[in-house]
């Protein structure tokens, strides 16, 4: 890895963003974890150009390849995309840059292999083939060497609560999953049981969590040791990553439950109600992996457990330097 590292070092990224912060966060990931100088290009394709998205083709008012486009030479050396917005774009670069750029697309976009040189996809997901890549988790920026560097100071807040330290992460409903009155009574009887054997609370609503569930929580918790943060200010989230001693994740988020297996220490996956094959497949991984265990309604003791901590983003990084370095080898000087 180290080796790769340094054929790259040096060399330009672009990522082509749709704007969601959680699928930033995976390129930025990878293109970090690969030591890259890289942009983000922000798309927001709209009218018939967004209903064909990914499979049509970028507007043509966009001029992409010319001056007046922010998709112009010198073409950058790697280039990544994620989510259906995006992928038109990273399409076209494809065509005009050609072997210029080495192409990534993170998730399927449910389009064709030669859409981009590599696509990564987690391993719950069915795209399989010679350019695809699978990770039990998705990348993210929480690097061993990230998360050594946040826990070198404990924030005064965080340091006053008792241990162990048990971080709370909370998702919200999607097409799979319902935040119902009775799941959010066994999150609140599992919480209530963790304070009741001495655990301090960190709290964190995500951009999804409805202001009603996050309302049920701070209720629920009102009389705990804990920290909770109401979305004011700085996001305390890498703290509290770097910080826990435990983490409570939502079944409902593949990122929230991923990134705390960064760290090595116990997960507890709450599921709210519903779930779908997919899921299913992925907490089932992680199970099987020794990374997470069920959120049991009541916790009548504090358990422990450790495993290798999983690092998505570097294990891309490497699968993506290989074959390029690969490809370079194949054109010889140039």
């Amino acid at each position: 890895m180290a080796e790769g590292l340094a054929a790259v070092a040096g060399r330009r990224g672009w990522i082509i963003s749709d704007g969601k912060a959680g699928n930033d966060a995976q390129s930025r990931g990878v293109f970090d974890a690969m030591g890259l100088d890289y942009e983000l290009k922000p798309v927001d394709p709209t009218g018939i150009w967004r209903v064909l998205s990914p499979w049509g083709p970028v507007n043509p008012g966009e001029r992409f390849g010319t001056d007046a486009s922010q998709f112009h030479p010198p073409w950058p050396d790697f280039a990544v995309a994620i989510g259906r917005l995006t992928t038109p774009y990273i399409r076209k670069l494809k065509s005009l840059a050609g072997l210029s750029t080495y192409t990534i697309v993170l998730l399927d976009p449910k389009t064709g292999a030669g859409t981009a040189d590599l696509f990564w996809v987690p391993e719950h997901d069915a795209r399989r083939g010679p350019n695809v890549l699978t990770t039990l988790t998705a990348p993210h920026s929480f690097s061993p060497q990230r998360l050594a560097a946040l826990r070198a100071h404990v924030p005064p807040d965080i340091a006053a609560l008792p241990q162990p330290r048990v971080a709370v992460l909370l998702g919200g409903p999607n097409g799979d999953y319902r935040y119902t009155a009775a799941s959010l009574a066994r999150l609140a009887s599992a919480l209530y049981s963790l304070t009741g054997l001495g655990a301090g609370l960190m709290i964190t609503p995500s951009r999804r969590t409805p202001a009603g569930v996050t309302a049920y929580v701070r209720e629920a918790t009102s009389g705990a040791p804990r920290i909770f943060w109401e979305g004011e200010g700085e996001n305390p989230y890498p703290q509290f990553l770097a910080h826990a001693d435990i983490f409570i994740a939502p079944a409902d988020s593949v990122n929230m439950t991923g990134e705390p297996c960064a760290t090595g220490r116990p997960v507890y996956v709450f599921e709210p109600e519903g779930g779908s094959a997919k899921f299913a497949r992925f907490h089932e991984a992680l199970r099987r992996y020794g990374a997470t265990r069920p959120l049991p309604e009541r916790l009548d003791r504090l358990e422990t457990w450790t495993y290798a901590p999983l690092n998505s983003a570097e294990t891309i990084a490497a699968e993506i330097v290989r074959r390029w370095s690969k490809r370079r080898q194949m054109l010889g000087p140039r």
